[in-house]
């Protein structure tokens, strides 16, 4: 692996990035196209939310880089920290981390990736689940907001009362204080249930693979190996049978 190539990181995680990416840059357009306060309020939870990842992510790359320096200034750093920033001018400078994913396609391959997905199956399942909670997150609020706002007897009214009941829904905890009132509304809820058992129950299986398998794998066992060892085995029981029965033998003809 060059030098210039060492700096991308595991296929699922530059994919993960990637389209978290694509979804920060949808948000901001926007943010600036459809004029709703409760929109706005979900999506600014969103950002500032990516804006923690991205900032995990500029910081991650920057420690594991053969070359901070060259991470940094070549392979667009500086824009990676500053679309961290909770500042929305600079969040248009995500778009350097398509570049990089662009780039990852593009030198290794769309099949030599898929292979790569499907070899690292246990750290996919773990970037899928996790992208599944942010969308989850942000179109379940946005969904059960316009659905339930303006039903009668609606206690789900606000934008904060929606990303509450989302967030209490996909863990599973469910308090009860928010809850819908339509028909619409209880089976998108329902579907928030079923992800959010799904997103858990894989993201359990994960940390149990991962703090109860063995840390390296068991050496290979040469056939040739084990078949001489099962022989030499079986002639060390022979030999301790017949020393028996010799010693048997002694006792049976000696005179009393």
């Amino acid at each position: 692996m060059t030098k210039e190539r060492s700096e991308l990181k595991s296929t699922g995680y530059e994919i993960f990035i990637g389209i978290l990416s694509i979804l920060s840059i949808v948000n901001l357009v926007l943010l600036y196209v459809v004029q709703d306060a409760s929109l706005d309020t979900v999506l600014t939870v969103m950002n500032a939310i990516f804006s923690v990842i991205f900032l995990a992510d500029f910081l991650y790359r920057i420690f594991t880089a053969p070359s901070a320096g060259a991470y940094f200034f070549k392979h667009f750093g500086w824009a990676d920290l500053l679309a961290s920033v909770p500042v929305a001018q600079f969040k248009i400078l995500r778009i350097f981390r398509l570049i990089r994913v662009y780039r990852l396609l593009r030198e290794v391959g769309v099949h030599t990736i898929g292979r790569a997905l499907m070899k690292d199956r246990a750290g996919s399942s773990l970037y899928i689940l996790l992208l599944m909670g942010i969308l989850v997150l942000e179109f379940g609020s946005f969904t059960m907001l316009r659905v339930e706002q303006y039903a009668p007897g609606a206690n789900i009214t606000s934008a904060s009362d929606a990303i509450w009941y989302t967030i209490v829904t996909i863990s599973t905890v469910g308090y009860g204080d928010q809850y819908p009132v339509t028909d619409v509304g209880r089976v998108i809820g329902s579907g928030i249930i079923v992800l959010g058992v799904g997103i858990f129950g894989t993201f359990t299986g994960y940390l149990a693979n991962f703090f109860l398998a063995p840390k390296t794998p068991a050496p290979p066992v040469d056939k040739a190996d084990a078949g001489t060892a099962t022989v030499e085995g079986l002639r060390l029981r022979l030999e301790a049978s017949e020393a028996k029965l010799t010693e048997i033998r002694k006792l049976l003809v000696e005179p009393t």
